[in-house]
């Protein structure tokens, strides 16, 4: 049996997988409701989104059971080895009271798989999966890993978001162990519910093709809640890096999720870093991947040798219900001495 390790239980990315529609689309080219303003048009333009991933009829479940695929092979593992699947769950799932996370482990093939789902924090929601893996590893010295998958689409036939972002479509898997080349050191997570329901999507007795996504008070989005995302990003950073003794310029390179070229730059002199080129071309070319995001980058980051073993990364989840999230990882299988 598996001496349990003292102090935090630790926990890495073994293994990571990604699976995309073929379909490329041009944003400029995408359908728009006939109730789009000009302001909205200016707004959408200017994100830095050129082109989305995205297919006609998009099956969240269906790109994290082949992103699951790629990662567990990725990682020398069948699906019938997996005895831990951990969703992340859709924002709108096809149809209510089923079980989005038993169909993935259903596809997979799983069936051995103690299998639930965790969500409700829009693109932080890969933080609590995370917890939770970290959890289960250390209650059970037997567990070897842990999947964690998300399948990333629209929760409207509008891809656009106003005034946030482009949704494409995109699924991610991670095969989480004790060790692992993508080592995760920490993580500190933070929610607000007085904005719960900043976004919304009303569907009571609305047919699917006239939902939309509303912002209830842009002002609040663009302003209140932009103040308090620095002043928590900049606190929860601080937090996270005392704990390991290091300073923000310590940091070999950050990572945030691909909204727009605004968001980038409001990180950016929020709280006074660079983020790695990954994630601007990413944002480019597969615009917004939901929990997806952090970790398509870190890997594209890593795949260009934009980081190194040895270096640490922070990556950095924003998400408007409002929660924020910082994890530190550290590139290399050994623990450091």
């Amino acid at each position: 049996m598996p001496r349990i390790p003292e102090g935090p239980a630790p926990l890495a990315v073994r293994a990571a997988g990604w699976h995309f529609p073929e379909t490329s689309r041009e944003t400029a080219a995408l359908p728009e409701p006939a109730d789009r303003t000009p302001a909205e048009r200016g707004v959408l333009a200017g994100l830095g989104i050129d082109r989305i991933r995205a297919d006609d009829v998009p099956d969240g479940v269906s790109l994290a059971t082949g992103a699951a695929r790629r990662a567990l092979a990725a990682a020398g593992l069948t699906a019938e080895e997996v005895r831990a699947l951990v969703v992340v769950e859709s924002r709108a799932p096809r149809t209510l009271l089923s079980s989005e996370a038993t169909r993935v482990q259903e596809l997979l093939g799983a069936r051995d798989a103690v299998t639930f789902a965790v969500g409700g924090l829009g693109c932080v929601s890969i933080a609590p999966a995370l917890l939770t893996a970290r959890g289960l590893l250390a209650a059970d010295p037997d567990l070897g890993q842990v999947l964690v998958v998300h399948g990333s689409t629209p929760a409207t036939p509008d891809r656009y978001r106003h005034p946030v972002t482009v949704n494409g479509d995109g699924g991610g898997a991670l095969v989480l162990s004790r060790t692992g080349p993508v080592r995760v050191l920490d993580c500190v997570q933070e929610t607000d519910g007085r904005y719960w329901d900043l976004f919304e999507v009303a569907f009571r007795d609305v047919p699917s093709e006239r939902w939309r996504e509303r912002c209830k008070d842009p002002a609040v989005y663009s302003f209140q809640l932009a103040v308090q995302t620095r002043n928590r990003l900049s606190t929860l950073l601080d937090k996270l890096l005392a704990r390991h003794g290091m300073t923000r310029g310590e940091v070999a390179g950050y990572i945030t999720q691909n909204l727009s070229l605004g968001s980038f730059g409001f990180t950016e002199e929020s709280l006074g870093i660079t983020v790695l080129p990954a994630c601007r071309d990413n944002l480019r070319e597969f615009g917004h991947l939901g929990p997806n995001d952090v970790f398509f980058n870190l890997y594209t980051a890593l795949e260009r040798k934009e980081l190194a073993e040895g270096d640490r990364a922070v990556l950095i989840n924003v998400s408007p219900v409002a929660a924020w999230s910082v994890l530190l990882v550290d590139i290399g299988a050994e623990p450091r001495r």
